[in-house]
């Protein structure tokens, strides 16, 4: 095919031309049913509800007993932070 350069790149060349042109054809198809593909009425978006978040006593790993001085370096942490 091209004489500067060796069949190794020439395989290579042609393996990377063919996934491209697999991908734009994937593109193609994909963007032409996006298009003319409407979903059903009443179909829900995305999630129906943002799940329920855990309680501490769901797992005891998901859970830490603070001491009265952490409790209390926290509070004071907490009411560094602007509000504004």
């Amino acid at each position: 095919m091209f004489p500067s350069i060796s069949l190794a790149q020439e395989i290579g060349l042609a393996v990377l031309l063919v996934a491209a042109i697999v991908w734009v054809i994937g593109l193609g198809h994909m963007l032409w049913d996006k298009r003319f593909h409407q979903p059903e009425q009443g179909a829900p978006e995305g999630l129906a509800k943002i799940p329920a978040q855990r309680t501490p006593a769901a797992h005891p790993m998901e859970s830490v007993e603070l001491t009265e001085a952490e409790q209390q370096a926290f509070a004071g942490l907490i009411r560094t932070i602007p509000l504004h």
